[in-house]
């Protein structure tokens, strides 16, 4: 059960014990770029507007939730700020994740404003897709330039069982939505979990292949108090054993900015995706930082290391410089990796996923 009893209060002072080892002066990048100790450069942020979601997916959270209260949780001004300080070091890229983003009250709102964000090329979005219907045209109209969907299966019976609440009509029915909007390159995210889809990965990746849509296999990361991941894990290198029986992939060097690898069927548009924590980490490239709804810094999804923004954002709500250094020296607790395949028995990161955010 997620835990509500707020966090100490933080002032930019408080946070001088992040600084990087390397004096800011002294970091080897332009100027107004984030550049972590390890000289790598962060360009993406995944930024969550929600903990909150309309399913219950059981790799994500508990069946019974508790959700944060709202004063804990970013206002969408807030939200604003973070990103607009965020493209202002340089990043150009920024997906907004939740829970599922489209069940934050006045959603758009924001989403219209980052679209309009002077320096941000790429403004996009995961969802699980039952808001689509709704959303989708006027996701397209405030300048979002692709969708993530999460799609484990094809099955009512079995999305059901995997989301505990969902209806997997709404999701197919987003995903023609989404289409008939104009977005292209739409991505369906799959966990790949044993024993409980892997029956399907050919039916989805045809799926994906019959509409023009990617598609991501992703391994099941150990985040949360969620116990049987031994049994349900699968490694990418096996999904794409599974998949070449049937289809053949050809490795593409294409990248998308993100931790998927890709690879292709000739002749066709459709890309197919391994996102690998495990088997084949992305650690050495990794140009991106999360942010959670109650504005928790985590330079690693891996690691339980953060830096709380919110403190700063509403001691400083004019000012936006104190959260501008917050941000830079937080740079200095970006680890190079993560080790999950350590933390499959004891999670080491007890947090669900949709608490870090997508």
């Amino acid at each position: 059960m997620q835990n509500d009893t707020p966090k100490p209060h933080q002032t930019p002072d408080a946070l001088s014990h992040f600084k990087p080892s390397l004096a800011t002066g002294e970091l080897n990048h332009p100027a107004g770029t984030l550049v972590d100790k390890y000289g790598r450069r962060i360009t993406y942020v995944r930024l969550s507007i929600t903990d909150r979601c309309d399913f219950r997916c059981s790799y994500c959270m508990a069946e019974e939730m508790t959700f944060l209260p709202r004063h804990q949780v970013m206002s969408l001004e807030e939200c604003w700020r973070v990103a607009a300080v965020f493209v202002g070091l340089g990043v150009n890229k920024l997906r907004i994740t939740g829970g599922e983003p489209l069940v934050r009250k006045e959603a758009m709102w924001l989403i219209e404003r980052l679209g309009a964000l002077p320096g941000l090329e790429q403004l996009v979005m995961t969802t699980n897709g039952s808001q689509l219907t709704r959303f989708a045209a006027p996701l397209k109209a405030a300048g979002v330039k692709r969708l993530n969907i999460s799609l484990d299966t094809l099955k009512p019976d079995r999305f059901r069982a995997i989301t505990r609440i969902g209806d997997l009509g709404k999701v197919i029915t987003g995903i023609a939505a989404a289409q008939a909007a104009g977005f292209r390159r739409t991505k369906l995210n799959v966990v790949a979990m044993r024993g409980v889809n892997d029956d399907e990965f050919v039916d989805l990746v045809q799926f994906a292949v019959d509409r023009a849509l990617d598609i991501s296999f992703i391994e099941e990361m150990p985040l949360g108090e969620i116990h049987g991941r031994n049994n349900t894990y699968i490694s990418s290198a096996e999904t794409r054993d599974i998949l070449s029986a049937r289809f053949e992939l050809l490795p593409s060097s294409e990248l998308s900015g993100g931790p998927a690898r890709y690879w292709r069927i000739p002749g066709n548009e459709s890309r197919i995706g391994f996102i690998s924590p495990h088997s084949h980490n992305f650690c050495d490239t990794c140009n991106r930082v999360r942010i959670t709804a109650q504005g928790e810094l985590y330079p690693c999804l891996g690691q339980n290391d953060a830096i709380n923004l919110l403190p700063v954002l509403r001691e400083f709500p004019h000012d936006d410089a104190p959260l501008r250094q917050a941000i830079i020296e937080s740079m200095g607790i970006k680890p190079f990796g993560h080790d999950f395949t350590q933390q499959m028995e004891a999670p080491q990161v007890v947090r669900f996923m949709s608490m870090t955010g997508g």
